[in-house]
């Protein structure tokens, strides 16, 4: 389960990058501008992925080894 929460924080997080990224230079990848549904909430969404990823981190340093 550790490995698990620790993949899908490392996914939210470069998905956060990305989205920014994606905002201040216009490099065209990630999901974020993908969705029609964030259309001018890119970079909130984005913000809202890196805590997502690090709470991911931090619940899956709680989680026992193994």
């Amino acid at each position: 389960m550790k490995r698990l929460l620790e993949f899908l924080g490392l996914l939210a997080v470069v998905q956060g990058v990305a989205g920014l990224v994606h905002e201040f230079t216009d490099w065209n990848w990630g999901v974020v501008q993908r969705l029609g549904l964030l259309d001018g909430y890119e970079v909130y969404a984005s913000v809202a992925l890196l805590v997502l990823g690090g709470a991911l981190f931090a619940a899956a340093e709680s989680r026992k080894s193994g």
